[in-house]
This record gives C-alpha cells, sequence and structure tokens, in this order.
C-alpha cells in the first residue's frame, strides 16, 4: 500500500509540475505596443533576443502608430507602451491608463525629397520648407495614421502657419499607413515626406529620395516606455513587464540600444537618465 502511494504522489508531483511549466512561461510573455519606427528600423529585431536572455521576458511586439498604441493599450490589449509623442503619453497617464513614463532614448526627424529638389527647400529650417512645399504644390506623402511621426509633421506644419486639415490641395496625399509605406509612396512619386532617421537608415527602396532638411532643433524626436495600469485592466502582467522596463532603462539596456547601428551609423541615442526628455 505504501508503496503504492508513494507512485501516487510521483505521478501526481510529475503531473502538476507539467501542468505549471506552461503557466510560468506564458507569465514571461509579454505584449509590446510599439511604434512602426521601432519596428521598420530593426531596433526590436536587434533587442528582443538580448532581452530574452537578459531578463527570461519573451516579448511580442504590435508595431502601429503611436495613436493606436495607446488606443491599444486603452483597451487593455498590451502590457507596456513604448511611444515616441510626448503630449499623447502624458494624457494616457493623466486617463490612469499608464504608471509612469520613463524616458528611453531620442534620434530625431528628417525631411525627405527628391535629389532633384523641385521646390528648392535644400539648407532652409524646417519651417520655411514647409511653407515652400506648400506654396509651390509640391507633393507631399503624410502618414495620416496618428503616429508620433503625424504628429509631429502636424505640429511643423502649425508652426509653419499651414492647416493641412483644410487649406490644402492634390499635392498633400495622407496614406494612413506607417513610415516604411510613407517612405515607399514617396519613392515611387518623388514626393516629400517626414520621417524618422532610424527608420530611414534601415530603409533599402530609396530610389531618388535624400535627405534635404535637418539639424533642426524642431526635429527632436523622443522616445517613452510605460507600463498599461494594472489597476484598469487586472491582466497586465505586471512583473514581466516591469522587468522588461527595469532592463530597458539600465545602463546594460541602454549600452545595448546604443550599440544599434546599420553601416556604422548610430540609430538611437539613449537617454533614460534624462527625467526631463
Amino acid at each position: 500500500m505504501g508503496r503504492w502511494l508513494s507512485s501516487i504522489a510521483a505521478r501526481t508531483a510529475i503531473l502538476l509540475a507539467l501542468l505549471c511549466a506552461p503557466v510560468s512561461a506564458q507569465d514571461q510573455a509579454i505584449v509590446v505596443a510599439s511604434t512602426t519606427s521601432t519596428q521598420d528600423s530593426g531596433l526590436f529585431n536587434y533587442l528582443l533576443p538580448i532581452v530574452r536572455e537578459k531578463t527570461g521576458v519573451e516579448v511580442k511586439v504590435l508595431a502601429q502608430g503611436t495613436g493606436q498604441a495607446l488606443d491599444t493599450a486603452r483597451r487593455g490589449n498590451a502590457d507596456v507602451v513604448f511611444v515616441h509623442a510626448k503630449s499623447a503619453e502624458e494624457k494616457f497617464l493623466s486617463e490612469g491608463f499608464g504608471v509612469k513614463r520613463y524616458p528611453v532614448m531620442y534620434n530625431d526627424f528628417i525631411l525627405i525629397g527628391p535629389k532633384s529638389d523641385p521646390a528648392g527647400i535644400r539648407g532652409l529650417d524646417v519651417v520655411a520648407s514647409l511653407q515652400t512645399i506648400k506654396t509651390k504644390a509640391a507633393p507631399f506623402i503624410s502618414r495620416g495614421d496618428r503616429s508620433g511621426t503625424h504628429i509631429a509633421e502636424l505640429a511643423l506644419w502649425k508652426d509653419a502657419g499651414v492647416d493641412v486639415t483644410t487649406d490644402r490641395g492634390s499635392w498633400y496625399k495622407e496614406i494612413g499607413q506607417g513610415m516604411g509605406a510613407a517612405l515607399n509612396v514617396a519613392s515611387a512619386s518623388n514626393a516629400y515626406v517626414l520621417a524618422d532617421r532610424g527608420t530611414w537608415l534601415a530603409f533599402k527602396n530609396r530610389g531618388d529620395l535624400a535627405i534635404l532638411v535637418e539639424g533642426d532643433k524642431r526635429l527632436f524626436n523622443q522616445y517613452g516606455v510605460m507600463l498599461v495600469n494594472p489597476a484598469k485592466h487586472p491582466t497586465v502582467k505586471k512583473e514581466a513587464s516591469q522587468r522588461f522596463i527595469d532592463w530597458i532603462i539600465s545602463p546594460e539596456g541602454q549600452n545595448a540600444i546604443a550599440g544599434y547601428k546599420i553601416e556604422g551609423q548610430q540609430l538611437f541615442y539613449p537617454n533614460a537618465s534624462d527625467p526631463g526628455a
């Protein structure tokens, strides 16, 4: 009888271990709603294997425009948001959907256009460039997808005194797609487009496009990361998600971000230590 009970106990222990193992593994898998630029630039393909090795956290990325990514998190369909529109991120926090915003890294936006530059914007600042594009009705491709890049683009048009919601013609085309798609359309139609530098450096189908405007302080592009509030959505995997965030903003994670380069060019610059970013 004792031997039989011991056998039952042993088999029960093995069964419990098998049942618990998948749950434990699943607990380490999180969903990060992020921007198309972090995906299209190749950053996540480079970074996530390192995250898995260092933290044990498996990350699934939903690459969307910033506005869509924040809406995904509002619905409880993500554990973490990693985006680049500070005003929208702060609104997300004020609504109680996020716990805390951490700056992670930055790069910059650039104004791309045909190498022949038919509008003649090369050498101008970004505001004068947009005013010139509008005046000459030069073709311009907008993402039109509520992404961080689209939000930045609209703010720049506003700085230029142009209301593209009402004061535009056939020269201004919204495509409602990500950064890679916008660059493809611009390449195919020899149009101007605002892009983040990371995606541009990773972009292969450049055709006749080139960087025409860069270095303007208004083109600064900051990224932040936030845990989705478990008080709003109890399904959020708080521990694994916070471990991911803690590593991304740690010196080790920041060094990994700095180490991502294409053809020797650094795509993102870590600045988690800057609380005002």
